[in-house]
């Protein structure tokens, strides 16, 4: 398999997962809603919701990075020139502050 195939393959299979993921959240809030999960649903549930809010956080890190490295005005939470803590302590990116490399 050529690096091409397997990176389409990864892709594939993350978005499979983020699929799955979030049918099955659906699910146990619609069984929460009409009060019949289990406990045990209820913390899967819990679960696949933290999973959701940090891709989300981590896309639009994403976004925001991008745009600052191409000088737009973009959102970004410092203490100083140096350091992004919010996002980074909640999952947004992947590396730290990859745009001060």
């Amino acid at each position: 398999m050529s690096i091409e195939e397997t990176e389409h393959s990864t892709t594939r299979l993350y978005w499979s997962i983020g699929k799955v993921a979030t049918e099955k959240m659906e699910s146990l809030l619609s069984k929460m809603s009409d009060d019949t999960a289990t406990q045990e649903d209820r913390l899967h549930a819990a679960i696949l919701q933290e999973i959701t809010a940090l891709a989300k956080n981590r896309l639009s890190v994403e976004e925001n990075e991008t745009g600052f490295e191409k000088g737009s005005d973009v959102w970004v939470e410092r203490t100083s020139e140096s350091h992004f803590p919010h996002i980074r302590l909640h999952g947004g990116a992947l590396e730290d502050d990859p745009i001060l490399d």
